[in-house]
């Protein structure tokens, strides 16, 4: 009989399929498996990221209650912030501590499904604060106007601008339970600028004077020329009238040159590390001078610096106690003006006396020497930041007067006084100004952030 090799060959083909399809069959299994397993993690990393949403809006909430009332402890039970009917998310939030420091303990959870008792995911982070009091102060912005962005803050006292003021954010000033005077002379025309720079803006000209976006505010009474709009103002808010333009403060910059009685050298006015040095009254310091590392200057009286002053790293300017009540004046020449940066700080002696910083940079010809600015070398010169505060400086019976520039604020608190022709504030600064009674204010702004 002759064989059939075509039957042998099916039959091979059989054998194989069966023994390799429970193989397939367990290959299926696991990446189903696999597969399910995957969705889950990412579906819980979602839940947990919700829930770290949910107690990231409630540490603002929380801060940005306790800002404006100080009686503020909690949240009445868990706040929902999202539920669409699968998903539901919520927060909790009490206030603790004492009038050294306070902190915000804030719980974030994720439903799912919305109608679960049990949270899916929670995140707890704690949110730590510290005070910032002021001195008896204002602030001050020429035809530049002032800029906050971010979390900044000015509290108390009364804000002259003769400029414009612009806000983003959660920016503030005043408080719901503090209001302040804000006052706004629209002298910021003509637009470009020219020899007529600056002037008060003609009705209509140039838009209003006042810019407030996302959920930046103003609490006090605001009278600003132009300003038709009172969106983001409150207690009271926006009131009618106009505002004439405010001479800035001036200073006898050539008086303090005439009297200089001490000359010094820039290197022997500095140091690094944990040095100490004097600078007399009437002294005159060449060049540029850098205190880092925790150096120690203590300042008897006027000081004429022809450079820069850089001060950083927990170095200290003392005002000395022989100075009594009368605030030394500290002149900066340089374009690259003053600069406090980490932790760098200015003491008041025993009469609780700060220092007065003058810088005198302009895109002028005659600068530093000017005793006036106009036209376009004033509108060049309004955005050239000659004074820099950053990273937890402090300095709470000082003013900062950037002659004919701006004052860039990042971070610092407990300023006796800004004056610039611009004046910005970014970041968490919280930058307070008492009233005319002398009674200081109390701000908290926040220290850290941590996980439980």
């Amino acid at each position: 009989m002759k064989s059939r090799p075509h039957l042998e060959q099916r039959g091979s083909i059989l054998l194989v399929f069966l023994a390799v399809l429970p193989f397939l069959i367990l290959i299926a299994l696991y990446y189903t498996n696999l597969s399910l397993t995957s969705f889950q993690v990412a579906r819980f990393d979602q839940l947990h990221t919700e829930a770290q949403l949910a107690a990231d809006a409630g540490a603002d909430f929380a801060v940005e209650q306790f800002s404006q009332d100080n009686t503020w402890t909690s949240t009445s039970g868990e706040v929902t912030l999202h539920d669409d009917g699968k998903l539901k998310t919520t927060y909790t939030a009490t206030l603790s501590g004492d009038n050294s420091a306070k902190v915000v303990a804030v719980t974030g959870k994720t439903y799912w499904p919305a109608s679960s008792s049990t949270a899916r995911r929670s995140v707890k982070i704690y949110v730590d604060l510290r005070p910032v009091t002021s001195g008896n102060y204002n602030i001050v912005a020429g035809e530049g106007g002032l800029f906050m962005s971010n979390s900044s803050k000015v509290v108390g006292g009364s804000v002259v601008v003769n400029g414009e003021i612009n806000m983003s954010n959660t920016s503030q000033i005043g408080l719901s339970t503090n209001p302040v005077t804000v006052q706004v002379a629209n002298q910021r025309c003509p637009n470009p600028p020219d020899a007529t720079y600056p002037r008060v803006c003609n009705s209509g000209e140039n838009g209003q004077p006042i810019t407030i976006n996302n959920q930046a505010h103003i609490y006090g009474t605001v009278t600003a020329t132009g300003q038709t709009s009172g969106s983001g103002m409150s207690n009271p808010g926006l009131v009618s009238g106009s505002v004439a333009p405010q001479a800035l403060p001036t200073y006898d910059r050539a008086g303090q040159k005439a009297a200089v009685a001490n000359n010094m050298t820039a290197s022997a006015a500095s140091c690094s590390g944990k040095q100490a040095v004097t600078w007399p009254a009437n002294t005159k310091i060449t060049g540029d001078v850098s205190l880092s590392n925790q150096c120690v200057v203590t300042v008897q009286g006027n000081v004429w610096i022809t450079g820069k002053l850089l001060v950083s790293n927990s170095s200290l300017l003392k005002i000395d106690d022989s100075v009594g009540s009368n605030r030394p004046n500290i002149m900066v020449d340089s374009q690259e003006g003053i600069s406090f940066s980490n932790s760098a700080n200015v003491i008041s002696n025993a009469s609780g006396t700060g220092a007065e910083f003058y810088t005198f940079y302009s895109k002028a010809s005659c600068s530093p020497d000017c005793t006036s600015v106009t036209g376009t070398d004033l509108a060049n010169s309004r955005s050239v930041s000659t004074i820099n505060l950053s990273n937890s400086f402090t300095a709470p019976n000082t003013i900062l007067y950037a002659y004919w520039s701006q004052v860039n604020v990042s971070n610092s608190g407990s300023i006796g006084a800004l004056i610039g022709q611009t004046i910005q504030l970014n970041n968490s600064s919280a930058v307070t100004f008492g009233g005319t009674s002398g009674v200081g204010t109390t701000v908290w702004v926040v220290k850290g952030y941590r996980h439980q």
